[in-house]
């Protein structure tokens, strides 16, 4: 594993930055919930809780595979 040294800007700390990188390497399928939350330093569930309340979705479902299953 390597490591990554960033300077961030004040009024970020290390935690944070942690997470919003967790969020978005999960937002953009990169890291699994489980993977996220690890990186993170969070457990699932708390990862999980702290992304809805973001307003991202935890469950990729796409409208027309919904409508799909709507309609079997």
């Amino acid at each position: 594993m390597s490591t990554l040294m960033v300077e961030l800007p004040s009024g970020i700390s290390p935690e944070e930055a942690k997470f919003l990188m967790a969020v978005k390497l999960f937002e953009t399928e990169k890291l699994s919930i489980g993977q996220a939350a690890k990186l993170a330093g969070y457990s699932k569930s708390t990862f999980i809780e702290l992304v809805s309340q973001l307003g991202i979705p935890i469950v990729n479902y796409p409208p027309e595979d919904l409508e799909q299953e709507m309609l079997l």
